[in-house]
């Protein structure tokens, strides 16, 4: 199983934390814009079909109002009807042609700036008024000119119905170019693609910006938008706003489509949450690594130097770790703690030393009685046998052995001396077994001054006599010194039964006993506990040719012994 690091786990909390709620305040902050887009455009459709509507009202308001002037001062004022007509037209250069009929609609009159037909078989302009319309006065729907001659503009025509009390007139019509009432319509525009039109309380269409195409069957508007009250409905992605003239039946109808004002705006708000949401996680991911880093590399620094420490503890220096109040306590309490464990680790080794140094010392205060006492007896037989001057070298012999071993307290000795007890012992040894076997040194006299431990040639000596040579005929011992680089090379060979390598590994392995004396593993560990790992014993054999014990020591002299 993956285990996360603090910072780790930190930066992960921090962007899951940060991405969910992104992610929901985007969800709803999309939702919220999208329905204030979608209010922001049926709004803007509605002020711009009102915009139409008010438009179009005061226009077509204005055009009533001229025709009830023209009424009332008819009436006041027949005489003067054709002076009226003829300044409006001069005035108004929106206004086509103004006729007048009778009950029958049979035209009484037709005034314009342009030629009439002197035969009209068809009055496109004549329009009945229906009975409810407002004020008596009522719009038709675009159509051509028929009464001038060689010109046909597109016009709407205001009626207003009369009485018959002036001058046999029921009806006044001005035709009003449609193209003044288009300009409104065609000015007006619904985000990229939307536009306004007009139609009939029928449903049929008056005015449309893309009147070719309707003609053309290319477009098509939806019919059932008559029976729609005023106000905004959406259907199919499409927001139809719907506004009804006040001066007349026809209903402004503006279309919004939702791709160009919600749908658009809606992805590219989307675009820019998306690079938003991305900015913010990007951010706290930065941010949280940074912080985190900042607190947890301490820590990891803390964590660190706790392993180092388990590796290596008694070599371990600490580096104080800088950070937080809460990192600093326990950077300084970590190096207290590694500081009084050094200590007590130091202690610990030192009591551990001194009391291996005291088994040691004790171990060679012993004497071998069995040693002492085959000595003293070959002494004894010698003075019986009268061979008082052998008997005396072996007294002297002894009692040099003796003196060196002791050495006045001293663990570390020159190696000339370790060397004289060990021709001490040889010497006591070849008394006691004459010509049984031989022995030679071969000491360089440059390895002399240096130091060695106390008793380090006799036992492997004794181990050579008892268990190399096996009291075998022209047995044969050779002790050799030397340096061997920055340090020194003693060894003891002997041509015995040689050892197996189980019995080598015995040798660092038994502790000594009362038959054997100071053993191969004790020597070998006063020469560690003394020196180091790195010095000490190795043993070379081969079964029936011989064995050769390699002791390995620093050169020490006196003035640089630290134990003497």
């Amino acid at each position: 199983m993956h285990k996360f690091s603090l910072a780790q786990a930190m930066t992960i909390i921090v962007v899951i934390m940060v991405f969910a709620t992104v992610i929901i305040a985007l969800i709803i902050f999309n939702a919220l814009f999208r329905d204030s887009v979608r209010d922001a455009a049926v709004t803007s459709a509605e002020q711009s079909v009102d915009q139409v509507a008010i438009t179009l009202d005061n226009y077509t308001a204005d055009m009533t109002d001229i025709i009830d002037r023209l009424y009332v001062t008819s009436v006041e004022e027949p005489e003067r009807l054709t002076e009226l007509f003829a300044d409006l037209i001069e005035v108004r250069r929106d206004v086509v042609m103004i006729a007048t009929y009778d009950a029958h609609d049979n035209n009484t009159g037709i005034w314009s700036n342009y030629q009439t037909k002197d035969m009209i078989y068809t009055n496109l302009s004549l329009f009945s008024v229906p009975a409810d319309a407002r004020g008596g006065i009522s719009i038709s729907s675009p159509h051509v000119v028929s009464c001038i001659e060689n010109y046909y503009p597109w016009v709407v025509t205001i009626t207003k119905s009369a009485d018959e009390t002036f001058s046999n007139t029921a009806k006044i019509a001005i035709d009003v170019r449609f193209s003044s009432i288009a300009g409104y319509v065609d000015e007006i525009g619904i985000g990229q693609h939307g536009y306004c039109y007009i139609i009939d309380s029928e449903g049929n269409i008056i005015y449309h910006p893309q009147q070719q195409l309707l003609y053309a069957g290319l477009k098509n508007e939806n019919a059932e938008l008559s029976n729609l009250s005023d106000g905004s409905h959406i259907k199919d992605d499409v927001i139809y706003t719907i506004k009804t003239l006040d001066n007349s039946d026809w209903k402004v109808v503006g279309v919004t489509f939702l791709d160009d004002t919600v749908t658009e705006r809606v992805n590219t708000m989307a675009t820019v949450t998306i690079l938003i949401f991305l900015f913010v996680v990007i951010t706290a991911y930065i941010s949280s690594s940074f912080f985190s880093n900042l607190f947890t590399k301490p820590v990891k620094k803390l964590s660190n130097a706790m392993k180092d420490f388990e590796d290596n503890a008694s070599g371990f220096v600490f580096e104080p770790i800088a950070g937080s109040v809460e990192v600093s306590q326990l950077s300084d309490s970590f190096e207290h703690l590694v500081k009084r464990i050094q200590q007590l680790m130091d202690e610990v080794k030192n009591e551990e030393t001194t009391l291996r140094k005291t088994e040691l010392k004790a171990l060679q205060a012993q004497i071998n009685p069995h040693f002492l006492y085959n000595t003293l007896d070959s002494i004894s037989w010698m003075c019986e046998e009268g061979n008082t001057e052998e008997a005396v070298l072996m007294v002297n012999a002894l009692a040099k052995l003796f003196r060196i071993s002791i050495s006045r307290g001293q663990e570390i000795i020159p190696i000339k001396k370790e060397v004289q007890h060990a021709e001490c012992y040889l010497q006591i040894q070849k008394f006691r077994y004459t010509n049984h076997f031989d022995y030679e040194f071969d000491v360089e006299d440059s390895c002399k001054a240096y130091l060695c431990n106390k008793i380090t040639l006799q036992p492997l000596i004794e181990n050579a006599l008892y268990h190399g040579l096996n009291m075998i005929d022209e047995g044969h011992i050779k002790i050799s010194i030397r340096e061997d680089g920055d340090d020194v090379l003693m060894s003891v060979a002997d041509n015995g039964v040689g050892m197996s390598e189980e019995q080598i590994e015995e040798l660092f392995t038994q502790d000594v006993t009362d038959k054997r004396g100071i053993g191969v593993k004790n020597v070998n560990d006063r020469i560690k506990i003394y020196f180091g790992d790195r010095y000490g014993i190795t043993v070379e054999s081969e079964l029936d040719v011989g064995t050769t014990v390699n002791i390995r020591i620093p050169k020490i002299t006196e003035d640089s012994a630290y134990d003497k």
